[in-house]
């Protein structure tokens, strides 16, 4: 490995500031401006989280961090450097990659803040990046995925067994799990993508590891398009389980990998006020955030691919 090497790690990406939420939902839209109606939605559900406040970006500041720190740390042989690389807001992908190049990095490692690979999604940040980078003649190495980490496992199976410490002893049988992730297109199926098979099994595995019996998989956030996403959508999910009798439900998002809108909004308010309707005791996992069992994921999954 060299004594020096740079790190992109790239995620989503937030608007900085509400006033940038419309540039933001441009990019999204391929360059097309959102209707007034639409740009009004996406506004209020941010307004409904943080009150016009954007700790979303800062949670991805402090991941990124805290995998530099880890790095170091672990691996004190290297000098490393993070870069940021985001989709749809600056420092876009390739703003992260060209950096890198300027600061003179020769070779660098990538990863998404998303354990689990689909085309549509990690596939599509990595292609930006390499085709940035080898235009730059930098050389990078990509993780496409690392859903079964046993970090990372461990640290989502202590989140679910401290979430059902929520329940009272006499409900915690009877407490659904319901795993979720960000739905995707659904044609994704026809390509065999590998996306719902491996959030799959990270679930099997937590599931394994605390010893639940009584979960099942929800998809959640799907876009508004004409297009059919992967379902079912867990506000369905909760409605049928209602309807058999379920009162006491346990969400672990783990798709997902710090508080963002699909956590603060689309579970926290969302799903909330729906279980409020129908008497469902509803909890969620805490994010992982900087949890230094999932940074050690990350830096040696990171590691691994300059070794």
């Amino acid at each position: 490995m060299n004594n020096r090497a740079g790190v992109l790690v790239m995620s989503y990406g937030t608007p900085e500031s509400m006033d940038r939420i419309e540039a933001y939902y441009t990019h999204i839209r391929r360059g097309h401006p959102p209707s007034p109606e639409q740009l009004e939605n996406l506004k209020k559900r941010y307004e409904a989280i943080v009150g016009g406040f954007f700790p979303l970006r800062e949670n991805t500041d402090r991941q990124v961090a805290a995998l530099e720190q880890t790095l170091n740390r672990m691996y004190p042989d290297t000098v490393w450097t993070c870069y940021q690389g985001l989709k749809h807001a600056r420092p876009f992908i390739e703003d992260g990659v060209q950096q890198m190049i300027e600061d003179g990095i020769v070779e660098a490692a990538g990863l998404v803040l998303a354990p689990h690979y689909s085309a549509m999604s990690v596939g599509g940040y990595i292609k930006r990046a390499q085709e940035k980078a080898e235009q730059g003649g930098l050389r990078m190495h990509f993780a496409k995925n690392y859903h079964l980490h046993p970090d990372l496992i461990d640290a989502l199976s202590e989140r679910v067994s401290e979430a059902l410490d929520k329940f009272s002893r006499t409900d915690r049988d009877s407490v659904k799990v319901l795993f979720t992730a960000h739905s995707l297109p659904e044609k994704i199926l026809e390509m065999r993508d590998p996306y719902p098979a491996q959030l799959t099994e990270t679930a099997e595995a937590v599931s394994k590891q605390t010893g639940l019996s009584n979960w099942q998989f929800a998809w959640q956030s799907a876009g508004q398009t004409d297009a059919k996403w992967l379902g079912p959508d867990v506000l369905e999910v909760l409605r049928t389980l209602h309807g058999d009798g379920v009162r006491n439900v346990l969400i672990c998002p783990v798709g997902f990998v710090s508080d963002h809108l699909e956590i603060l909004y689309d579970i926290d308010i969302e799903c909330r006020a729906l279980a409020n309707e129908l008497g469902i005791q509803l909890e969620r996992t805490e994010s992982l955030n900087t949890d230094p069992r999932f940074m050690k994921a990350l830096a040696e999954t990171v590691a691994s691919l300059l070794q």
